[in-house]
């Protein structure tokens, strides 16, 4: 590990694409697990099936539109793939799900490989070689091989002539599915997945006694979920604990209504709702009690999809400390009141009101929020959201489970579920159901079966990264189940395919430590996913706290156009396993594609950088953060001629970035005499534009020399008084 106070620097971004193509400028050669073994040709059978005819294709480049990737895979020897006329070159063939392949048949036009690959892949990442030469003569080449794989391609490294690489066909035989009995999809949600309906008796004892087990249990192993089926339940307060969610099961929040509360209160710690993490309320309609019901929390605590018929307070019983939060897709009738919120950030939904605000508190495309007035008060208002898409979730088509996925929106303004709801409902036997005491392995072959994930309550250790490879797959957790990586992997990894959605669970670093633990597109990923973007929601990283846990960095995003709609990435500074080294991690987000936006960023505690970008026309809108709390003494993160580590800094490659309402608190407990010389680093540029920024000292515990770069005044002047220091904008 690098000594204390030296900057590591990032692997290097990739170079421009021009207009979004999608050329790869470098490759994986990793060997899978998999042995694939070449088999001379003559000695094997002949292919039973061809499995490659118009399956999806990608290619590293196509010579002009007339030669597209995808005519090498339409069965028409009259339409061809050809490539740039550089070396080298390659054509990747997706079949969908693991196949054993025997044989390939790559009938060559004119421009021919002299020098060629075929290599099979189980990930789309990891490559291993099957079949090689550098003898090609051009025509018909029949190779029979023995592999098992879900991607192929052939990889050429010496062109024939003088032009690129161009094949009339690539064709592939073998049998489909893996070797092995199938998965099946569908099944029972498991023991901590409680679903009710009206008739159903006892439910007011069932919510107090899983209330009563998870109320302080913070870092405990219990997982539950509460679903309601549509109807109209009377007279119930749900108290919801720590890694419990409550959900109805309609398609629309109005089919499920609680004439009663889903409350979170602080009394587990004497009123202060600073650490109230780790839960949720979705799709459901309530009709409080007294008028206002009561959602006191902090990070990693998402309302959604809620109707509040009537007002919405955020603050504990006392109004104690709270420093959460995230509303989206959500109507409140009432009046929504934060009162000793920290900070807050509401999306794409409706409010009757709005009365005050701490610090920061950021809107975007919400009917009745209030005007932008930052610093006083420190309201942030954006009137839409540029890109959106609502998380996934589960509900009910009659008596059959679905999971519906909303459509992608833009320039949203309110919540989604007016009229008709938009989007695809997938039936729940396209999903397998995973349950606590599944494997890594199993979870991979179901996902090379094409099976999306949906993960019931629960904690999985994971020996392998779990490999999301398809496009449009849904890996969705319930009750925030929890992913363990042990012997140092990653614990999952996102091909640069489109449409993926991750939602629902945390990943929670293990002992050993793990280069990354979620990775979001290959290290020089160029696709544009520009109309299906990957989405991440609802999905947390926890390094520490629960016991000593390491990553060096939690979230890499490579593909392009990601959304990133709330997330809590958090280096623990308080639980089992905390300490400047003990739960070291330097990095929390590193961002590298382009065109990436991030609704609801919160990132806390790293040793070095919380957040870093590097792709161009990022944006942010809200960022919370704090400062390592234990950082020993000031030499522990000294930044060569730096103090300290931004807790968000853009590259000084960038052009264009922009941010709105973004906030970094610092509370050096171990040394209130370090000074970090600004909270944000930027390049200036007219491109690169914050809106709304502000540091602060948490009771003089360590200070700000300035807000960003060299500019906005100290905190030093405010001493202990918890005054922020605030910036309208910059440049």
């Amino acid at each position: 590990m690098p000594a204390v106070g030296t900057y590591v620097a990032p692997p290097p971004h990739r170079p421009p694409v021009s207009a979004r193509q999608s050329t790869v400028c470098a490759m994986v050669t990793a060997l899978v697990a998999t042995l694939l073994l070449f088999v001379p040709a003559g000695t094997a059978e002949a292919a039973p099936t061809l499995l490659s005819q118009g399956k999806p294709v990608t290619a590293s480049s196509e010579e002009n539109a007339g030669t597209p990737a995808t005519a090498a895979v339409d069965g028409n020897t009259t339409t061809r793939w050809s490539s740039a006329h550089t070396d080298p070159q390659w054509l990747r063939v997706d079949l969908g799900a693991s196949a054993r392949i025997s044989q390939v048949v790559l009938n060559w036009e004119t421009a021919y490989g002299k020098g060629y690959r075929i290599e099979l892949s189980a990930n789309g990442s990891d490559w291993t070689t099957a079949y090689q030469t550098t003898t090609g003569d051009g025509g018909t080449d029949t190779v029979d091989l023995t592999g098992e794989a879900r991607y192929i391609r052939v990889h050429g490294t010496t062109r024939g002539t003088q032009y690129g690489y161009s094949l009339w066909e690539f064709k592939v035989y073998g049998e489909s599915g893996p070797g092995g009995p199938q998965l099946p999809g569908g099944g029972d949600l498991g023991p901590n997945v409680h679903v009710f309906e009206p008739s159903t008796p006892g439910i007011q004892a069932k919510l107090d006694d899983v209330f009563k087990q998870q109320e302080s249990a913070q870092f405990g192993s219990g997982r539950h979920a509460f679903f309601f089926k549509p109807g109209t339940y009377d007279n119930l307060n749900a108290q919801i604990g720590f890694y419990t969610s409550i959900a109805g099961l309609g398609l629309k929040p109005d089919d499920t209504t609680i004439n009663g509360d889903v409350t979170v209160d602080a009394g587990w710690f004497n009123g202060n709702a600073t650490q109230n993490f780790w839960r949720s309320a979705e799709n459901l309609a309530l009709n409080p009690v007294s008028g206002t019901n009561r959602w006191a929390v902090s990070q990693a605590a998402s309302f959604r999809r809620m109707h509040v018929k009537g007002g919405l307070n955020l603050a504990p019983a006392g109004y104690g400390w709270a420093s959460g939060g995230y509303i989206a897709d959500s109507k409140i009738d009432g009046t929504v009141g934060p009162y000793s919120q920290q900070q807050w950030y509401t999306r794409d939904s409706s409010v009757g009101g709005w009365t005050n605000g701490v610090w920061n508190m950021t809107f975007s495309g919400v009917e009745g929020a209030p005007a932008t007035g930052f610093p006083n008060p420190p309201y942030t208002t954006l009137a839409t959201t540029p890109i959106s898409r609502e998380k996934p979730f589960l509900y009910l088509d009659g008596s059959t489970y679905k999971v519906f996925v909303p459509a992608k929106r833009t320039n949203a303004r309110g919540v989604s579920w007016n009229g008709t709801p938009q989007g695809e409902s997938i039936g729940l036997d396209k999903f397998y159901v995973v349950k606590p005491g599944a494997t890594a392995a199993t979870i991979n072959q179901a996902l090379s079966q094409g099976l999306h994930l949906l993960f019931t309550p629960g904690v999985y250790h994971v020996d392998r990264t779990i490999n999301v490879d398809r496009a449009n797959t849904v890996v969705l957790g319930l009750g925030l189940a929890t992913i363990i990586p042990d012997g140092g992997v990653t614990a999952m990894k996102v091909a640069d395919v489109d449409g993926v959605k991750l939602a629902g669970f945390l990943i929670d670093a293990g002992p050993v430590n793990s280069p990354t633990l979620l990775e979001l597109g290959p290290q020089n990923a160029s696709a544009d996913h520009a109309a299906n973007p990957t989405t991440v929601q609802d999905v947390y990283v926890r390094v520490g706290g629960a016991g000593a846990g390491k990553a060096t960095t939690s979230i890499v995003v490579n593909s392009d156009d990601t959304v990133i709609d709330h997330t809590w990435v958090w280096r623990a500074d308080h639980g089992e396993g905390v300490g400047w080294e003990t739960n070291r991690a330097d990095y929390g987000v590193r961002v590298y594609g382009d065109d990436v936006l991030a609704t609801g960023l919160f990132v806390e505690h790293f040793n070095k950088y919380d957040v870093e970008w590097y792709g161009e026309r990022g944006r942010t809108i809200f960022y919370q953060n704090e400062k390592a709390y234990d950082a020993p003494n000031q030499a522990a993160i000294q930044n060569g001629d730096t103090k300290g580590y931004a807790a968000y800094r853009v590259d000084d490659s960038v052009d264009v970035h922009e941010g709105w309402g973004l906030g970094s608190y610092c509370n050096y407990t171990s040394d209130p005499n370090i000074r970090q010389d600004h909270g944000f680093k930027a390049p200036v540029r007219p491109g690169v534009k914050f809106h709304s920024l502000l540091v602060v000292s948490l009771g003089g515990m360590g200070h700000y020399n300035h807000v960003i770069n060299n500019t906005g005044a100290s905190t030093v002047p405010a001493g202990t008084s918890t005054v922020p220091s605030t910036l309208v904008s910059f440049p």
